[in-house]
């Protein structure tokens, strides 16, 4: 899998079209070949809108998926980092200060997409992790 992602393909298929024409991929001979090769492209592709997390939390991930633990242990373990308790319930640089309870949940989904995409957009780095896929 590489790390395309659906807007990459839909921007190299606007180079096809030509210009000054509708296209007609139906009278293109050689259509055929190009819809399958995008079409097969885009279906691998990443989704655009990536949950993006901090490495810490990325990282709790990696290591909860790899023990093999559900996503409600995940996210409410009373082994949870610092780090990542921080990011999960307080407001960035003041730890002192709770989220709302409409951030907290905000912060759940995008743990739970990340925990049920298995990749995600590191928030440092902009960096994109994958987990490797578990066939046992």
């Amino acid at each position: 899998m590489s790390n395309e992602t659906k807007r990459d393909v839909f921007e190299d298929a606007l180079a096809y079209a030509p210009v000054g024409r509708e296209y007609d991929p139906v009278n293109d001979d050689e259509a055929g070949d190009l819809r399958s090769c995008l079409s097969a492209r885009y279906a691998a592709a990443l989704p655009d809108d990536l949950p993006v997390i901090p490495e810490a939390v990325g990282e709790y991930i990696q290591e909860h998926k790899a023990a093999r633990d559900s996503l409600a242990f995940a996210l409410t373990s009373r082994l949870t980092p610092n780090e990542v308790y921080e990011w999960m319930c307080t407001v960035t640089g003041d730890s002192d200060t709770e989220l709302s309870q409409i951030e907290y949940v905000k912060q759940q989904d995008t743990f739970a997409r990340a925990w049920l995409l298995g990749v995600w957009r590191v928030e440092e780095t902009g960096e994109i992790v994958k987990l490797e896929e578990d066939h046992g």
